[in-house]
């Protein structure tokens, strides 16, 4: 206390002096229409200033969270989306389709939060796990297409091998055509993919579209993978050489969607047995 009055007294005239412009600019305020209404002008425009700024900062702050509500509300639309394409798929036994069936797909959204895209065989890590239903051999999407596969998972955290994975194989299928074959990355360049074993009697063109096909256990048939960029094919060669621009974006991958196929334990099995 005895600080604060030596500061007040050896500033006394300073303190004086300024308290008196206050009582003069409240005067002036107060007893004249112009100058009042400059004033409060000038102080609303300071006021919607910070407000606006405060505002900024808070949206910044709430944008993670924004983003994540979205990426949920997005993984629900996929799974609405891919029920009502079996539905359609099927108008004249819809009444014969279980409902275990028209909810086959279930979708879980993911924040990526490490992601290579430069090594021969790359990785993706995300913030869900074991405790979110991540289970090893599920798919994973992103808002443009086909992502990869998980590989492995904890309680809280799961491991995809990435499509830019040389190891990492996807049927596919050209548009709505019956022309199948299976997409591999080509190693390098981290938007380019091969489309291997398309036979020469089948039709493909640049431009054509390519598609998870129904030979997909853990993903679901049209997911998008990339565009035809290049077709080629030489004189005694079985198959096309089709490069692909991949769908994915994998440079700036934020958030993903890992799939779940409820009956594909059933479908694995009854193929494992019928073929041993």
């Amino acid at each position: 206390m005895n600080i604060l009055f030596q500061f007040l007294y050896t500033y006394r005239a300073l303190v004086l002096f300024v308290v008196l412009e206050l009582v003069c600019v409240w005067l002036i305020v107060q007893n004249n229409r112009y100058q009042s209404a400059a004033f409060f002008n000038s102080a609303n425009t300071v006021a919607a200033s910070v407000t606006q700024t405060s505002n900024e900062v808070s949206n910044y702050l709430y944008l993670k969270e924004a983003n994540e509500s979205l990426s949920e509300e997005n993984a629900r639309l996929q799974q609405e989306l891919r029920q009502l394409q079996q539905q359609l798929s099927l108008p004249s036994m819809r009444a014969a389709v279980p409902a275990e069936v028209e909810q086959q797909y279930t979708f879980q959204a993911a924040q990526v939060i490490n992601n290579s895209i430069h090594n021969s065989k790359n990785y993706i890590t995300i913030n869900k796990g074991m405790v979110d239903g991540i289970r090893p051999g599920m798919g994973v999407i992103g808002p443009n297409g086909v992502v990869g596969r998980i590989r492995s998972a904890s309680d809280h955290f799961a491991v995809a091998i990435s499509l830019l994975h040389t190891n990492m194989l996807v049927s596919a299928v050209v548009g709505d055509t019956d022309a199948f074959g299976s997409v591999k990355w080509n190693g390098r360049d981290p938007q380019i993919a091969n489309l291997d074993y398309i036979a020469r009697h089948q039709k493909v063109a640049e431009g054509d579209t390519i598609f998870t096909s129904t030979y997909n256990s853990i993903f679901p048939a049209g997911i998008p993978i990339g565009v035809v960029t290049e077709v080629s094919l030489s004189d005694n060669a079985t198959y096309y050489d089709i490069k692909l621009d991949l769908a994915t974006d994998f440079s700036s991958l934020s958030y993903v969607y890992v799939i779940r196929n409820r009956l594909k334990q059933e479908r694995d099995s009854l193929e494992s047995i019928s073929i041993n």
